[in-house]
């Protein structure tokens, strides 16, 4: 029995290498904390990258489809839940990840005799300023990370997703625009599925644009924005985007 602590994390490496390589060749998904909201995007097969979850906050993935829409389902559960037996208000992704999907999607992947979860998650809350803004990043075994604002990105390799999110952190900074920076986030897209390093090296703007409009064959770019300032009841706007050009839909 003395050995049976080592079998557990041996057992435990071999399944975080499992779910590695079922989300390697995932396609990429952003969150960019702006003045005019909290855009999300995804480059996917359609309706399968980008959600709203429940008044200012939504989120975005990578991975199977049925273990997204689990979770999917689950936050949102969760904060209507929240929201009935306290106040709309008073649902935060503190308590969403925090006290429940992080516990749950852990749960999944240590528990030996379960399936764990095949994504990697982004989720996202509006606040009154960008400054004030929350995007949490959670992995497959359960661990995330908060940040106020900013840029914040989910890519199936880590060090590549560190890299290109330091990278669009400082490119970013000269985007003001919602159509510049979502082009922005679909070249650091097609750079991170091309396999492409980041600094020194990173191909030219011109290069990365032809390079993101050229691959776009069989799939759909799904955007959403988390709107600051909104006339609807709903701050969740679907955008259209296509090589053509951005709009509301």
């Amino acid at each position: 029995m003395t050995d049976e602590p080592y079998r557990w994390l041996e057992a435990i490496a071999n399944r975080r290498d499992y779910v590695r390589e079922q989300l390697k060749g995932g396609s990429p998904a952003f969150a960019v904390s702006m003045p005019a909201g909290i855009l999300l995007l995804g480059v996917g097969s359609g309706s399968s990258k980008v959600f709203e979850l429940h008044d200012r906050h939504a989120m975005a993935g990578l991975g199977h489809p049925a273990d997204i829409e689990r979770i999917r389902q689950t936050a949102i559960d969760a904060a209507h839940i929240e929201a009935f037996t306290r106040a709309a208000q008073d649902v935060s992704l503190r308590r969403l990840v925090g006290f429940g999907l992080s516990a749950q999607v852990k749960q999944n992947f240590e528990q030996l005799f379960t399936a764990p979860v095949l994504g990697e998650f982004v989720f996202a809350e509006l606040g009154d300023t960008p400054a004030h803004d929350h995007l949490v990043r959670l992995r497959f075994d359960g661990s995330f990370v908060t940040q106020s604002g900013g840029v914040c990105i989910v890519a199936p390799e880590t060090e590549a997703e560190s890299a290109a999110q330091e990278w669009l952190r400082r490119e970013i900074e000269s985007r003001t625009s919602l159509e510049a920076i979502a082009d922005l986030l679909l070249q650091t897209w097609w750079c991170l599925k091309e396999g492409m390093s980041f600094p020194p090296t990173t191909p030219a703007e011109s290069e990365r644009q032809s390079g993101w409009k050229a691959n776009l064959a069989g799939k759909t770019i799904e955007a959403a924005l988390l709107r600051r300032q909104s006339s609807s009841v709903s701050r969740y706007e679907t955008l259209v985007l296509n090589s053509e050009g951005l709009g509301i839909h």
